[in-house]
């Protein structure tokens, strides 16, 4: 038998917080009865409102619980006896016939938030008044804020009963004899109100629930009415509030069918309500107007006729700001006793009757008046209010979407028969709702996402600096005000905090799934930003259409600082015009997900423990047979279930199987895991309980992950700080760490370098003013490349990803009269007098680079002279005092450019843009006669060309074909610890462009970084897997990554949402190998460093075997005729899948003392075992037909470690280090598997070779450590 929950484990389960009853009290009443039977009355009392019964979960009392524990083989809730209370001077007696309803009432404790002296005004906010004729049932919602912030929501349902003569509204009492033959008041109707208060703004579904009990208190009398409404409050106390994710709950309330549905997932807000209704009260350019002053934290009022309108308007536009959220007070409804709060001086958003208007305009300054029956925005003040505009781009594609919905459900439904079935109906409305509903959804979520797409920009994570100066500077003129505004709020810091800590929220979602080519490659190709050729064609395009599309135009692109005024702006509260034929742009398109539904078993009353029970039962029964019914790759379902019954048998009591399914949880879905409320569960077991529970192994791992996990310690300091130049000298970690903030550049190295260029024979340390001198000259460069404007001749000849870096004074040059530009890939001349394009040379095809004089009259003119293959003359340009600097920056792209044409790396030309930058800005910051010493100093790529030449190897250069950096925007490079290659599937589930093959790239810390295979740009930056070392990773059925990791967790990543969300803790050890073994179902064989081996079922993720291998250091496993191979240390173990031993190879006596195997290969057809030993540099073959038979040896030249090997055709390919000219670097040995001869040597990374993957058998693909952590991608022949 099962336990009751203990008390003190407080279960987050029901929807209901407190149900309460509001009406007129009972000696009120009596003067409108009589009132009413006199004649010629024509006005209606009003009366003062209270709280006349309220009922509080739960509902079954201590007492119930025992027996029914006692007497009955299921486990009941152990909780404290019925909270409900009534007035205490007007208990009521229990109705004649009617069963036990438990002990007897007491006075329950009010869940916070609840301010039962308030509630009467919120429920009742215009006054109750006695109505002469019965008026029809209104509904209208409530949004309540505890002292903390915490928001409770409330549903309030208000109808009208007649005054009877033989029974009092309390307690079946007769309060005043019959008035007449009819036996009732005539003419006299009293309000009353049944108010739903919830922690989830279900506002829809207790609305019809509340309409369904309104349906039966009707009907009833009035000494009964608490009874039904004590009985519907218990009903909504058992319904469970979903987890995230697709599952909705449904519940039969009678007569209709009542749908509960989920969040999208943990960081979404829950939407209930019509998103569209805004759309409907307001024009498009009002909703902008309206975010705006809610971006910009304004005070606003909501004005209507209608109290629901209030608050459903309010709360649409709250879901408008996702993932932004309003920080302030938020009261949608003030009652007439409330409107003082609209003096209050700080940010609120409140709503108030239309009848209030006049009053609330003249008693109060600054505030932003909506009426919501006009759709019209105005200001307290005189004048109009200064709110600015939001940015005309993104104003005008949000206005567009918007037109180009569809609204009105009866133009969807003009095509249809009409429904016979009520709930069929409803079911098809919902639908359309939810549809409509996330397109407005991701309208407003683009518009978010362009408004503040360039915030990272400007943000330096490491630091958490936002240099909002610089952003500001890069927003047109006309947005300036808008962005200055929006900046100094609460919410907007907010939102820094969650950028800066790399949340991947909605906003990330959708700027990852917006983002340009563009944009992916400057990810791959950190420098600093210019606008590209392709950006200066599209603006100049744009100039010219300005005139006569002035009032369409869109707005310049945001990099550009200074560019012309297309529309005029102000900051009023204006109308936007927007461009004829606004409809050209079509809606969102949206991929709506998959909604599923699971049916709440019936409750049976009287509410007694038993019936509670049964119902907790149902429950369980119904989840287990929709999980076996399920399909077993629907794991996103499956996990939903697991949750719910996880809860279900916490409330009764079964905490073991409750802790089972959380386990089961875990593994599914980590995302929705309820850490807290496990933690909770497992500190509340007895004795026993935790006895038996560590006698489990997976409730041991799951019971030691969440108590015995250390809490993470708390930042220091997580605020967000604005950059600010220093004030003190300084040092030059001081130095590396404000250079880093300002967003210059990140690369430690390359601030040393600039440390040494600024402090050349001085003291080791920069003073303020000259690091204030230093930053102004850099954004001053940055601002005057911005400005940069090439004739349509120059742009022709030029690639659209070219920038313009450098332009220099207008010189006289053997070309002619002009400046010289200077882009990542050449230098050319924009002549003067006709603006033309006069190329000078690539950095490719250069030769020689020198700096030298020419006479003139009595002078020598210093002159730059470039000599190149295609050309037999020499260009010349009279640089004057520019030459030495040019000389310097010239031959350091130069040097750049044969560095990254030699090593296949486009990284060397992005890094020497940036020592060219900086030079520029030494000597501006300088200006002394040892600038162009200091700025030498940065001259890096130049040295090391000419003071440590390195010739790449022929045979090395021929078979490189590319080197990307996967640790680009670190502030250091990261080792790549595993690389795996998955081939493009043009799945259902995927956009066609996510359907190209990937490549998945592990870096120290649990980092991983995915590369768009066929184009090698990033195709999804930086997530965290875990914070440990990755040590494998390995592609299941297509749609899934797992990767196994030091903190001997296996976390799976959906390939699809490029998110984590399970993991697998059954190793107790660092796991090091993954492999795959097809079939139907398709299973995955893993290990730990321990020895152990487990086999998974992939579709349910449960262990199907588990065995351990001898040995010692289990590193790696490799399936061959059904065999496992595994690596154990000094031995090579074959087991079968069961895990029984069949061979065993041992490293023998003619190998050194403590050897051991590091990795190995099987060639099938050569009947072969290739394998590689540690403290050696060679290779060893067996013979598989006799392993005892001694190996034969393949030499590695100049090899000092090996760290990997793997198979491509009939070579073996073997990655470590190894001498080159003398010095240790990461080699390759490509080995002849038929000869077992080195074919290849090849010298790969500047540090060792960490790993090796294939791509398809065309292309090997190899990782360094940290001091390089690029990764090299080679061809296969």
């Amino acid at each position: 038998m099962a336990e009751a929950a203990p008390q003190h484990l407080e279960l987050p389960w029901g929807l209901l917080e407190l149900c309460a009853l509001l009406g007129p009290p009972r000696d009120s009443l009596r003067g409108p009865e009589q009132g009413a039977q006199k004649k010629g009355a024509k006005s209606p009392p009003s009366l003062a409102p209270e709280v006349l019964s309220v009922f509080v979960p739960p509902f079954v009392s201590k007492e119930d619980s025992a027996a029914a524990a006692a007497g009955a083989s299921s486990g009941t809730l152990g909780k404290a006896k019925r909270r409900s209370f009534r007035r205490k001077r007007d208990r009521p007696r229990a109705e004649p016939g009617r069963g036990p309803r438990g002990a007897e009432p007491e006075d329950a404790s009010i869940p916070d938030g609840v301010d039962l002296l308030a509630l009467p005004q919120l429920c009742f906010p215009g006054g109750v008044r006695v109505a002469s004729e019965p008026e029809e049932d209104r509904v209208h919602f409530l949004v309540l804020t505890d002292v903390c912030g915490n928001r409770t929501h409330g549903v309030v349902a208000q109808y009208y009963r007649p005054l009877h003569d033989k029974h009092c509204f309390y307690n079946g009492k007769t309060q005043w004899e019959a008035s007449g033959p009819s036996g009732g008041a005539a003419g006299c109707f009293v309000p009353f109100a049944v108010c739903v208060v919830s922690r989830f703004p279900y506002y829809n579904a207790l609305k019809d629930c509340l309409s369904c009990l309104l349906t039966h208190l009707k009907l009833c009398k009035d000494f009964e009415v608490d009874n039904h409404i004590k009985d519907f409050a218990a009903k909504l106390s058992l319904i469970p509030s979903p987890p995230p994710g697709p599952l909705h709950l449904v519940f039969n309330m009678k007569p209709l069918q009542i749908v509960f549905p989920s969040r999208a997932d943990p960081e979404s807000p829950l939407v209930d309500l019509d998103l569209h209704l805004p759309l409907l009260c307001f024009r498009p350019e009002k909703v902008l107007q309206i975010l705006t002053c809610l971006l910009t934290e304004r005070r606003l009022v909501f004005f209507s006729s209608s109290w629901a309108l209030l608050t459903l308007v309010a709360e649409c536009f709250m879901a408008f700001l996702h993932p932004l959220q309003w920080q302030h007070t938020f009261v949608p409804i003030l009652s007439r006793q409330m409107l003082d709060f609209v003096m209050a001086p700080t940010s609120f958003l409140m709503g108030c009757h239309l009848d209030h208007f006049a009053e609330v305009s003249k008693e109060a300054d600054g505030l932003i008046l909506i009426n919501i029956d006009t759709g019209s925005i105005t200001s307290s003040n005189s004048e109009d209010a200064d709110v600015p505009d939001i940015p005309l781009l993104a104003a005008q594609t949000f206005i567009q979407s918007i037109q180009s919905l569809q609204l009105h459900h009866e133009l969807h439904l003009a095509h249809l028969c009409a429904s016979t079935d009520l709930n069929e109906g409803r079911a098809s409305r919902r639908a359309w709702q939810h549809r409509l509903n996330c397109q407005i959804q991701q309208i407003s979520l683009q518009l978010l996402v362009s408004i503040f797409r360039e915030v990272k920009n400007h943000l330096n994570y490491e630091h958490r600096v936002f240099n909002s100066e610089e952003f500001l500077k890069t927003r047109a003129p006309g947005d300036q005000q808008f962005y200055k505004q929006v900046l100094e709020t609460y919410m907007f810091h907010a939102f820094l905090k969650a950028r800066l800590s790399r949340r991947m929220d909605a906003f990330a979602q959708m700027e990852l799934h917006t983002q340009s080519e563009e944009d992916r490659i400057n990810g791959t190709l950190l420098s600093p930003r210019r606008p590209t050729i392709e950006k200066m064609a599209s603006r100049k395009s744009t100039l010219l259409q300005a005139a006569p599309r002035r009032k369409v135009v869109s707005m310049p692109d945001l990099q550009v600082i200074a560019v012309p005024e297309l529309l005029p702006r102000n900051s009023s509260l204006r109308k936007i015009h927007t461009a004829d034929g606004g409809g050209s742009h079509a809606a969102v398109s949206l991929a709506l997900q998959p909604t599923y539904t699971f049916k709440i078993p019936e409750v049976h009353f009287p509410l007694l423990a038993q019936c509670v029970q049964v119902f907790y039962e149902d429950c369980v029964a119904q989840l287990s047979k929709a999980m076996v019914s399920l399909a077993p790759e629907n794991s996103v379902l499956l996990a939903r279930y697991f949750y719910l019954r996880g809860l279900v048998q916490l409330m009764q009591g079964r905490l073991l199987g409750a802790l089972l399914d959380f386990q089961s949880l875990y593994k599914t879905d980590v995302h929705i895991f309820p850490a807290d409320l496990v933690q909770r569960t497992v500190e509340s077991l007895s004795g026993p309980e935790r006895t038996q529970a560590e006698r489990m192994p997976e409730l041991r791992r799951l019971i030691s992950e969440v108590m015995d996990k250390p809490v993470d310690a708390p930042k220091a300091d997580d605020r967000v700080k604005n950059f600010e130049l220093p004030k003190t000298h300084l040092q030059l970690d001081d130095f590396v760490k404000r250079v880093q903030e300002s967003g210059v550049v990140k690369d430690t190295g390359v601030i040393h370098r600039l440390f040494e260029a600024l402090t050349v024979g001085q003291q080791k340390q920069i003073d303020p003013e000259t690091f204030r001198e230093f930053y102004n000259c850099w954004k001053e460069a940055e601002a005057e490349a911005q400005e940069v404007s090439l004739p349509l001749s120059a742009l022709e000849h030029l690639d659209k990803n070219e920038c313009v870096y450098k332009l220099s004074s207008s010189v006289k040059t053997s070309l002619g009269v002009g400046k010289i530009a200077m882009t990542q890939k050449r230098l050319f001349l924009l002549t003067e007098g006709r603006p033309g394009y006069v190329e000078i040379a690539t950095f490719r095809d250069m030769e020689e680079v020198r700096s030298t004089t020419v006479a003139f009259l009595l002078l020598r003119i210093p002159t730059l002279k470039i000599k190149t293959a295609s050309k037999k003359e020499v260009f010349e340009a009279n640089l004057k005092t520019e030459c030495d600097l040019w000389h310097l920056m010239v031959k350091e792209m130069w040097a750049g450019k044969k560095l990254a044409d030699e090593h296949k790396d486009p990284q060397y030309v992005q890094q020497a843009l940036t020592h060219v930058l900086l030079m520029d800005a030494v000597v501006g910051t300088l200006q002394s006669p040892g600038a162009i010493y200091a700025a030498s100093k940065l001259s890096h790529f130049d040295k090391l060309r000419s003071e440590m030449p390195m010739v790449v190897p022929k045979t090395t250069s021929e078979t490189l074909k590319h080197k990307i950096n996967p640790s680009a925007g670190e502030t250091a490079p990261r080792a790549v610890d595993v690389l795996l290659y998955t081939p493009g599937h043009l799945d259902p589930a995927e956009k066609v462009e996510d359907a190209h093959p990937k490549l998945w790239c592990a870096l120290n810390g649990g980092k991983v970084v995915v590369f768009d295979a066929s184009s090698w740009t990033i195709h999804q930056h930086c997530f965290k897997v875990g914070n440990s070392k990755l040590n494998c990773m390995v592609m299941v059925e297509q749609s899934q990554v797992w990767v196994g990791s030091e903190d001997s967790v296996i976390y799976i990543i959906n390939v699809h949402s490029m998110s984590c969300h399970k993991q697998l803790t059954d190793h107790r050890a660092s796991v090091t190998g993954l492999v795959v073994q097809d079939g139907a179902p398709s299973a995955v064989y893993s290990c730990s460093a321990d020895g152990t081996v487990l086999a998974w079922n992939v579709s349910s993720l449960r262990v199907t075997s588990r065995f351990q291998v001898p040995g010692d250091g289990l590193s790696s496993i490799t399936l061959y005729r059904d065999r496992l191979w595994c690596c154990a240390g000094n031995s090579i173990v074959v087991m079968t899948a069961n895990g029984f031993l069949r061979q065993e190879l041992k490293i023998d006596e003619g190998f050194k003392d403590r050897s051991a195997f590091l990795a190995f290969q099987l060639l099938h057809e050569q009947e072969q075992l290739w394998a590689a030993c540690s403290r050696y540099d060679s290779i060893y073959v067996w013979s598989l037909e006799d392993l005892a038979r001694p190996p034969q040896r393949v030499c590695l030249r100049d090899c000092s470690a090996i760290t990997c090997m793997i198979r491509v055709k009939q070579q073996i390919w073997v990655g470590g280090t190894g001498l080159s000219q003398g010095r240790p670097k990461g080699k390759i040995y490509v080995i002849d598997a038929e000869r077992r001869t080195v074919e290849k040597e090849l010298v790969a990374h500047a540090d060792t070779v960490k790993t090796l993957c294939s791509a398809e058998d065309r292309y090997v693909l190899s990782g360094s450590g940290c001091e390089e952590g690029k990764i090299a991608i080679w061809k296969v022949e």
